[in-house]
């Protein structure tokens, strides 16, 4: 699980582990280490924490061999790793549009590849799940951020493409498409925007955020066999939000 050193990525590899799977969590972050130790001591299950950067291919090689020498033949791949910006767009700079791309959109076909080879070089059947968003299918207001929607648009397409390409290979790609969701740098910015977070909810029919904790029975069901029949799917998971 890539960006799984916190948020909705650490609560995505903690559903996992919880039904049985034992977890590589992978993140820039230092403390990647700390959050796979509290995974063992949470789940009973192995749990190894990579530092890595999604948007350097080296970098993901290296993990992956490493999460393999660990754990042995891995058979999931969550891209959860991703990065936001609220910047209008005539106030946003080619760098900061470069960097959100690189890391929600070429980080994702990076990890996607290199993983995808190495369940062909293992003859193993795989399962990806990327992270899109409900704001690659709508533009949510009151928040400015085109570049973000675009990259996770871009992500739910990607998905698509993927799933054709690699079905015969043995490797079946889908998406999961949050709406918003009570992360730790969600629960952050609502509390320092207010206003916004009573919006948010104002157009939620639910009339909430979700729970990380939420995602896990998604996730765990497009990660497993017993999904088999969804390929190249994102489905949005947003308490409503996207239906008015």
């Amino acid at each position: 699980v890539t960006g799984a050193a916190r948020g909705l990525g650490f609560a995505m590899a903690k559903a996992l582990a919880q039904r049985g799977a034992d977890v590589a969590l992978l993140d820039v972050l230092d403390r990647v280490g700390d959050s796979a130790a509290r995974l063992r001591e949470e789940t009973g299950r192995r749990s190894v924490g990579i530092h890595a950067d999604v948007t350097d291919e080296v970098s993901i090689r290296s993990a992956l061999a490493e999460a393999e020498r660990a754990l042995g033949v891995t058979s999931v791949l969550v891209n959860s790793a991703g990065v936001s910006l609220g910047t209008p767009a005539l106030e946003t700079t080619t760098s900061d549009w470069q960097r959100i791309m690189d890391i929600n959109l070429t980080g994702t076909f990076i990890c996607c590849r290199e993983f995808a080879r190495l369940a062909v070089d293992n003859h193993s059947l795989a399962s990806i799940v990327n992270v899109s968003s409900m704001s690659g299918f709508i533009v949510n207001v009151p928040q400015t951020q085109a570049v973000y929607n675009t990259s996770k648009a871009a992500v739910a397409m990607l998905t698509k493409s993927l799933a054709v390409e690699w079905l015969p290979l043995g490797v079946r790609v889908n998406a999961i498409a949050p709406g918003y969701f009570a992360s730790d740098m969600t629960r952050d910015f609502a509390t320092e925007q207010p206003a916004m977070r009573d919006e948010w909810l104002a157009r939620t029919p639910i009339g909430r955020m979700g729970e990380p904790e939420e995602l896990g029975d998604l996730v765990a069901y497009l990660a497993c066999d017993g999904s088999g029949y969804v390929v190249g799917q994102t489905i949005v998971i947003d308490g409503g939000y996207t239906l008015v």
